[in-house]
């Protein structure tokens, strides 16, 4: 029995998000979120809010068959979302282009580690 939690258009890049998300790859639900408690990343509290979407999911999508205490994250990965391009004037009339990024996140809570 698994469930999954999306969250899209994240405000950070993919690669900061990616080392909190490896983090915590295959990790306990209880151990992820105590790790992401005392992560002092911004990412960290993005995952835990959805590591915590994902708990409930699961809880309501079966009801009384599924232990919340004995959850495991099956997978996580973090994704590129849309680019905002920006503009920033520079010497002699030139520009450069300014990219910010953005991230899709999607974390899969498991009963099994499998």
């Amino acid at each position: 029995m698994e469930a999954r939690s999306i969250v899209r258009n994240i405000q950070m890049s993919p690669r900061k998000l990616r080392v909190v998300a490896s983090m915590i790859r295959g990790e306990s639900v209880e151990r992820a979120m105590t790790t992401m408690a005392l992560a002092p990343k911004k990412g960290a509290r993005i995952l835990e809010k959805a590591i915590t979407s994902a708990t409930a999911n699961i809880e309501d999508k079966f009801k009384d068959k599924v232990d919340t205490d004995h959850l495991f994250i099956k997978t996580i990965y973090v994704d590129g979302g849309r680019l905002l391009k920006r503009w920033r004037p520079r010497s002699m009339g030139r520009s450069n282009r300014i990219h910010h990024r953005s991230s899709h996140l999607t974390i899969v809570v498991s009963d099994s580690r499998k």
